[in-house]
């Protein structure tokens, strides 16, 4: 189940969230587990839920583009299908 999480990333978010994580568990240890504990976690998620977002719109665009090419290749053949037959 992980395997697939991470394989389907690209290098570059799996960096980042790597570099995030890493510096709030630096924080959380020198700054102590407090309040700033919260601030901290909240500073990950948000930088995770923008990568998770990115790579969601990433896959739409492609689908997207995959449909309009599809459409495109069907009204070419339409109209080649009409000229013909004029």
């Amino acid at each position: 189940m992980f395997r697939n999480i991470i394989v389907d990333r690209d290098p570059w978010s799996i960096l980042v969230i790597l570099i995030t994580f890493f510096l709030v568990c630096l924080a959380l240890f020198l700054k102590g587990f407090s309040h700033d504990c919260l601030l901290e976690c909240a500073v990950f998620l948000v930088s995770l839920k923008l990568i998770l977002m990115n790579r969601k719109q990433s896959k739409l665009g492609s689908k997207l583009e995959t449909r309009l090419e599809e459409i495109l290749t069907t009204l070419r053949s339409g109209s080649n299908s009409v000229s013909r037959s004029v």
